[in-house]
């Protein structure tokens, strides 16, 4: 079966990044960005994709916005069926286990990813679905 790959900037972005080994990626358009690899829950596969985060104590915020669109991202369909993935922030890789934040803990996630990119607001405008806020929690 042939690797399904990311649309080209993506693609390009995700080259860059494991290149430089995150020198070059990490910041993007003013706002930072890691790499989250998932297990396709069809596959089996690695699936890598680059996204905006943000930090909440000692774990990293992603939000499954899919630009406003009606369904969620295939890369959140994936950690439904695993949480469990491997991320790069910078040079620093590690494994995480996901969790979607409900409550005030999703409130302050939304707080903390509308500050850095206000878009999102624009982006739950566009769709009846609730845009779901993903907590990736590092582990050994």
């Amino acid at each position: 079966m042939a690797e399904k790959r990311p649309t080209n900037w993506i693609q390009d972005h995700i080259d860059r990044y494991l290149s430089s080994n995150g020198e070059d990626g990490h910041e993007w358009n003013g706002m930072t960005c890691l790499l989250l690899t998932t297990q396709g829950r069809k596959t089996a596969e690695p699936r890598l994709l680059p996204l905006i985060y943000g930090k909440i104590n000692d774990s990293y915020i992603i939000v499954a916005s899919k630009g406003g669109h009606t369904h969620h991202p295939s890369w959140y369909l994936n950690l439904e069926a695993n949480p469990e993935v491997e991320i790069q922030v910078g040079a620093e890789k590690m494994k995480g286990t996901c969790h979607v934040s409900e409550g005030t803990e999703r409130e302050k996630c939304w707080e903390i990813m509308t500050k850095q990119f206000p878009t999102y607001n624009d982006y739950q405008a566009r769709t009846d679905r609730r845009i779901p806020v993903v907590v990736i929690t590092p582990h050994e």
